[in-house]
């Protein structure tokens, strides 16, 4: 069923939508969630608590990527389960991924008014745009979906140390990006 289907049975409140993007996008979601969890209880809890999600916001959102819209809402009840399960712990490896992004980001004092947020997300978008596929793909899955070193450099058939190379290179061509943008003092 493609994602069109799908959507109009999340109009139609069948119940059958959450069945069909389950089918459709549950392993992906799961993905997401497990990456930034690394539980697969709370990455199947986090699957279900975002297939609810959808279910209560479609309608009135009706989103252009399916696939997209329900990966962003895991991965916000993913992030936000991470932050209670590991409030007085640290260093997992989603950790070490937002530590090493925050280095790029460090600078500007608080990113946390919306504005200031929709910009920062245009000027990494566009700075991703101007980047190869290899290092796109490699900046997302590090940072978006919190996969660790180890399965990126299985993925792109590189050595873990090559891959850290590249991701730290990008970090360092988006602090610059964002520097010359005046997004952060220097």
């Amino acid at each position: 069923m493609d994602d069109i289907q799908i959507i109009s049975l999340f109009f139609e409140r069948s119940e059958q939508a959450i069945e069909e993007l389950s089918a459709k996008y549950g392993t992906l979601m799961k993905s997401v969630a497990l990456n930034i969890l690394g539980n697969t209880e709370d990455a199947e809890e986090s699957v279900n608590d975002a297939l609810l999600a959808v279910w209560n916001t479609v309608p009135p959102e009706d989103p252009q990527s399916l696939s997209a819209y329900s990966c962003r809402i895991t991965r916000n009840i993913a992030l936000t389960k991470y932050q209670r399960n590991t409030a007085q712990k640290r260093n997992s490896h989603f950790d070490i991924s937002l530590d090493e992004l925050s280095e790029c980001l460090a600078g500007k004092e608080s990113v946390e008014g919306s504005a200031a947020a929709e910009e920062l997300g245009r000027l990494i978008n566009r700075f991703l745009a101007g980047q190869n596929r290899k290092n796109r793909q490699l900046f997302v899955r590090r940072y978006w979906f919190g996969e660790n070193i180890r399965e990126l450099a299985d993925s792109f058939r590189m050595s873990e140390n090559h891959v850290s190379v590249l991701l730290s290179r990008l970090r360092g061509k988006l602090r610059v990006c964002l520097e010359k943008e005046g997004f952060l003092n220097e």
